[in-house]
């Protein structure tokens, strides 16, 4: 009968303000045995450690009072204890003794520094009170259900109509090329009208408390491409031939058909990673690249204003006649851009806002 070598395996701590957190690598571990006496934890196991496959087993004696209930778990690779401190405190060590077991190290996947520590702490405590005042919203706003109803509805909708614009933009661009370019307007105009003039309930929803984001971003870019879609391109037959058509229509709807499904997963609290990263990274050169394409329409409509003299503002005969509305779109391109740089600054902060509560959340 060969007799187990008793071993000590390598064990990885880290720490809160309330926990403490081991990590015992040993493989496959079987007939684990932990207890907790006198502030002290017993550990014995038998697996595969660095050693092979033996019995490993080691004591700890911690610095501070802990709690005699502790949890554990066992997976392939190795097993997890959590142990909870009897008072909120931040240890200078893990052990009475000054001198660092040989076998214990800090567990850098889980380690944070002391404010670290604090941060996270603080945002738990404050999704705690936002997850029970959210609990809270449900239950005193009978409506709160019908709401998000129609916030998942509104945004499905939208996701079917800028899907279908740019599927059909799509499919004609690989059949045609780039005549393509010059029926843009004929073939998708209508869709893209029901779904810009619906977009209007984006200005109106922050004003009824549905939505938490501000009245001026969605105003500004929904008033924007309405001038486009239905001042420029609507109303001026010898633009709606024009390839610059063709780009506005495929960027606006390139970036919608992330926006608006990401919006909907939202509304059932639901987090696809993808999807997530996409809504808030591909608007990054879409964005600009839009602006762009709607500021080089409005340059090509100005002659075409000049020489029609449609939407033109009345003058007496002395100042010359009338004032063209082309002068009135040259001072809405430098509205765009104004837009273009709140937008992207908005946008960005909440790109960044979100990045930085997963990373929190995954350390």
């Amino acid at each position: 009968m060969v007799t187990m070598q008793i071993l000590t395996p390598h064990v990885y701590w880290a720490q809160r303000h309330r926990e403490i957190y081991l990590r015992v690598e040993l493989c496959d571990a079987k007939n684990i045995d932990i207890s907790l006496q006198e502030n002290t934890l017993q550990f014995k196991a038998q697996g595969h450690g660095a050693k092979g496959d033996n019995e490993y087993e080691f004591n700890l004696e911690f610095l501070e009072p802990v709690k005699p209930e502790f949890s554990h778990k066992s997976t392939q690779r190795q097993v997890d204890v959590k142990i909870q401190k009897q008072t909120k405190c931040w240890w200078e060590r893990l052990t009475l003794q000054e001198k660092k077991p040989l076998f214990l190290a800090p567990d850098f996947d889980r380690w944070l520094d002391e404010s670290d520590a604090e941060m996270e702490l603080q945002r738990k405590e404050e999704e705690k009170i936002n997850r029970i005042s959210v609990e809270s919203r449900v239950r005193k706003d009978p409506l709160f259900g019908l709401k998000k109803g129609y916030l998942f509805m509104y945004n499905l909708v939208q996701f079917l109509g800028f899907s279908w614009i740019f599927v059909n933009m799509t499919v004609r661009l690989f059949i045609l090329g780039q005549d393509s370019f010059y029926d843009t307007f004929n073939t998708t105009a209508d869709m893209m009208y029901f779904c810009q003039m619906l977009a209007l309930v984006e200005v109106i929803n922050p004003l009824l408390g549905l939505v938490k984001t501000g009245f001026f971003p969605p105003m500004i870019q929904v008033a924007g491409r309405n001038v486009l879609l239905f001042v420029i391109f609507g109303s001026l037959e010898q633009m709606q031939n024009k390839p610059v058509v063709f780009f506005v229509f495929y960027l606006w709807s390139t970036i919608e058909i992330f926006r608006y499904p990401f919006y909907m997963l939202a509304c059932i609290d639901t987090d696809w990673r993808l999807l997530t990263w996409m809504r808030y990274t591909i608007w990054i050169p879409l964005y600009p690249l839009g602006v762009l394409a709607e500021a080089v329409a409005v340059i090509q409509s100005l002659p075409i204003f000049d020489e029609t003299r449609l939407f033109s503002l009345p003058l007496p005969k002395a100042l010359g006649g009338s004032l063209s509305f082309s002068y009135t779109l040259q001072l809405y391109l430098v509205l765009m851009f104004l837009g273009l740089f709140i937008n992207f600054r908005h946008l960005y902060k909440q790109r960044t806002r979100r990045f930085r509560r997963r990373k929190r959340k995954v350390n």
